[in-house]
């Protein structure tokens, strides 16, 4: 059976999935240490495109495992995006709100997200720039139509945008030329130049997110007790096991499906140097499957063990958006206004992470507690 944290017998109205917190608490710390390595370490490893890709390059292992265990956040976090999504949706439909409130609430949050990027994180980067803010909420601005499909159609859409994306990609962008121009970069591609960068592309990440949604509407089934064909768990289990297994193939075969970017070798390292920017098909497979085995874990503890209402990884997966913000801030603002990126090491960059992480641990409770008690307040946005 599928648990949450104080369930009723009125499973439409079931409170927050404490597992999917857990695995986006987990994703956010991970997502720390990746920043940190971005403000302030020298040897951080960032190569993960065919366009910026070092042919014969050798990578230390802890500077390589270190980048490429967070490579599991974005994934995990637009997925997780698109659940909460679906599951927040049928709330609001239970309780009788209008599809066209839904819409602009759907269209509204969607917008302020996206203005996140190309703002605040633009600011503490000192260039245009477009990562998985931008992604995120122009992919809610697009759910609040595509919703109206059913869970078939809207699979297929992501399915096939995971098998064609490389052959659509390839239309506006050859990585022995250059970066793809910006509007179509924004679309389909990566760019990169002095003043402007774009590296996480609205269709990809929008299949990743629309995967997210038809499995928020799955769960959404299951604890309104109606008949599925397997439980979550059971579910999550085969989708991880075939993502690695398609990655396994697309991976040895060495041709479509890497995003241009091939194995030099049969080394582990460049077995798991699949490209991020664009995501690949190898590296969505490897990444979902791996996110539904972490769930299934998370699944597994929660059916075992007593929530801890306050425990880290529940409130900073509770508070998701407002820790994104608050962490970038941290560690990208005094990084860039004392000179500091690129200072550290790798032993600098898990010592800032945890420092961070315990400044943001009562901050976030704080705030959890506030946007609770002011559900109706601008805080419903972040």
């Amino acid at each position: 059976m599928f648990y949450t944290a104080g369930m009723t017998n009125q499973p439409k109205r079931a409170k927050r999935l404490v597992s999917l917190d857990w695995l986006r608490g987990f994703v956010m710390v991970l997502m720390t240490i990746d920043h940190a390595s971005l403000a302030y370490n020298g040897g951080r490893v960032m190569r993960e495109s065919a366009g910026s890709y070092v042919t014969g390059k050798i990578y230390s292992a802890a500077e390589f495992l270190t980048r490429w265990a967070s490579h599991l956040c974005a994934p995990t976090f637009v997925f997780l995006a698109g659940t909460a999504l679906a599951i927040s949706t049928e709330r609001r439909m239970a309780r009788g709100s209008k599809a066209r409130d839904i819409d602009m609430n759907l269209i509204k949050r969607g917008l302020i997200i996206a203005a996140l990027d190309p703002t605040l994180i633009t600011l503490l980067k000192g260039k245009l720039t477009f990562q998985v803010l931008f992604a995120i909420g122009m992919g809610m601005v697009f759910m609040a139509f595509l919703r109206r499909l059913s869970p078939l159609w809207l699979l297929l859409l992501a399915v096939g945008w995971l098998v064609a994306g490389e052959f659509i990609t390839a239309l506006v962008w050859d990585p022995a030329i250059g970066w793809p121009e910006p509007l179509a970069a924004i679309i389909v591609g990566v760019h990169y130049s002095p003043d402007v960068q774009i590296i996480y592309p609205l269709l990809p990440w929008l299949a990743i997110m629309i995967l997210g949604w038809v499995f928020g509407q799955y769960l959404n089934r299951y604890l309104a007790g109606e008949a599925v064909f397997w439980s979550p768990r059971t579910l999550l289990t085969v989708i991880g096991l075939g993502g690695i297994g398609i990655y396994l193939v697309v991976r040895g075969i060495n041709d479509y499906g890497n995003m241009f970017l091939l194995r030099e070798s049969d080394s582990w390292m460049h077995w798991l140097f699949v490209s991020k920017y664009p995501p690949s098909l190898s590296f969505t497979a490897l990444e979902l499957g791996i996110m539904a085995l972490f769930l299934v874990g998370f699944m597994t503890l929660e059916k075992h063990v007593t929530v801890r209402p306050n425990g880290p990884l529940l409130v900073f997966g509770q508070t998701a958006l407002f820790f994104y913000i608050l962490h970038r801030i941290l560690l990208d603002g005094p990084a860039r206004l004392f000179g500091l990126q690129g200072a550290g090491d790798l032993t600098d960059v898990y010592i800032i992470s945890a420092l961070v992480l315990i400044v943001l641990y009562p901050v976030c409770l704080w705030y959890r507690g506030y946007k609770q008690s002011h559900p109706t307040s601008w805080v419903r946005y972040i």
